[in-house]
């Protein structure tokens, strides 16, 4: 598992930390709270690469079912979050949910690039995507 330094989290923690703070915002709107310690259902990390995608894919699918159940009202719903300052729900799914991640997603390509892997595309064709792109396009 690479690790750019002994501080940081490994390729699959953050690959897996994506699952997490999926789970652990939507999970924290659902109970109403964000407590200290608390811990969404279903986050064991696996320890396979070959784990790690369905592993995500099943705990965002659960996540996006409880985003789904959220009406109108709930939106403007306030809730102190783990750093101690309530927020409005609208503003968490934004702020600690799609921001946090996609953040965490820049890193995770970095990261990859590092181990000497290939990274994701994100908002668009990675460099090896766009080469076959090009390729298919005759330019």
């Amino acid at each position: 598992d690479f690790r750019p330094d002994a501080g940081a989290r490994s390729l699959g923690e953050l690959a897996w930390h994506l699952a997490e703070a999926d789970a652990y915002v939507s999970w924290g709107i659902e109970q109403g709270k964000f407590a200290p310690g608390a811990k969404a259902p279903g986050l064991e990390r696996p320890r396979s690469i070959e784990a790690l995608a369905p592993g995500y894919e099943r705990v965002h699918a659960e996540a996006v079912a409880r985003v789904r159940r959220l009406g109108a009202d709930d939106l403007d719903r306030r809730l102190t979050y783990f750093d101690g300052k309530e927020r409005p729900v609208r503003d968490l799914l934004w702020s600690a949910m799609l921001f946090h991640n996609i953040h965490h997603r820049g890193q995770l390509s970095v990261l990859c690039r590092l181990a000497g892997g290939t990274a994701p595309g994100m908002f668009g064709p990675n460099r090896e995507e766009m080469a076959r792109l090009r390729s298919r396009a005759g330019g």
